[in-house]
């Protein structure tokens, strides 16, 4: 069943690239303009990397931007409809990969170290042990991974608070969206105890808030490698 689950997550990826990017494009997803996205930026920023891989970049945004701040970025998906829109958008410092997080480590040699690993809502499949144990392999030392995902206490919606397979049908992101997206689901504790199970020690965590609501709409953290 978790394998049905994943390669669903795969091909939605290939299926609602185009939707996808128009909907990143033309702001549509109000969490992201509002609050996320500004909250991944300023985050990778502070900490001044030179070098940094965006995982799951999707069609490239975030890439560009820091790349508008003099920062190398690479970025990788498994999506090559949405690898091909992010090099299409034409932005000399960044570069992209089609790359799926099984493939991560066998294309370490290929990609380099980084200063910053950073994952903004891309840790969607399950198990996710393998991924992020694979991380360690590709940061510099004295790097850090820093994770963005949907905060655990508002994304469980009216469903129980334990980890699972949820389904995101993208309603409110516009049209275009030809298949729904199973993605799974942790608990807080769920995540804190993945990462140390994988040899990553948490820095910091902040909870970006909705500024009408003042709810939190993400979760994110920094964490550093116990293995570098």
């Amino acid at each position: 069943m978790q394998r049905d689950h994943r390669e669903q997550l795969s091909l939605s990826w290939q299926a609602n690239a185009d939707a996808w990017t128009a909907a990143v494009r033309e702001r549509r997803i109000e969490s992201r303009h509002l609050v996320t996205d500004a909250a991944i930026v300023q985050a990778i920023l502070a900490l001044a990397p030179t070098r940094v891989l965006d995982l799951g970049c999707g069609e490239g945004w975030l890439c560009r931007g820091l790349a508008e701040h003099g920062i190398e970025a690479v970025g990788v998906d498994a999506s090559a409809p949405l690898i091909a829109v992010a090099r299409q958008a034409g932005c000399p410092r960044a570069q992209y990969r089609v790359c799926g997080y099984a493939e991560l480590e066998s294309q370490a040699a290929q990609l380099g170290c980084f200063d910053l690993l950073v994952c903004n809502f891309a840790l969607l499949e399950d198990p996710l042990a393998p991924t992020l144990s694979a991380l360690h392999g590709l940061l510099a030392a004295g790097g850090h991974l820093l994770v963005q995902t949907l905060h655990p206490w508002r994304a469980c919606n009216d469903a129980s608070y334990r980890d699972g397979w949820r389904v995101e049908s993208f309603a409110g992101f516009g049209e275009g969206f030809a298949e729904p997206m199973p993605w799974f689901f942790r608990t807080l504790e769920s995540w804190l105890a993945l990462f140390t199970e994988t040899g990553w020690r948490l820095q910091w965590l902040q909870e970006p808030l909705h500024p009408e609501s003042e709810q939190p709409v993400s979760l994110l953290m920094l964490l550093s490698s116990e293995r570098n």
